[in-house]
């Protein structure tokens, strides 16, 4: 909160929007006055080359030869454990 003089207080509020058409758009939920003055930060974006988002993106690759129960049962095909149903 910023106090502008003695009976005069400024209140921050944080709505997350997204970007549409070039505008930003809110929540429906979110009413502002019109002519209301607002800031915007986009958040920081990684860089396509950064060797973490690329190592990331080399582990979350689809596996199709995997079985199709393997989050479940990977005790199973990993150290022989019971399957799970």
């Amino acid at each position: 909160m910023r106090v502008l003089s003695k009976r005069c207080y400024i209140f921050s509020m944080s709505f997350t929007g997204k970007i549409r058409n070039g505008v930003v758009v809110l929540p429906p939920e979110i009413k502002l006055p019109e002519g209301t003055e607002v800031n915007v930060e986009a958040p920081d974006l990684a860089p396509e080359n950064d060797p973490f988002i690329q190592a990331v993106l080399k582990a979350a690759k689809p596996r199709p030869h995997w079985p199709k129960d393997y989050a479940l049962n990977h005790g199973h095909y990993v150290s022989g454990e019971p399957k799970k149903s």
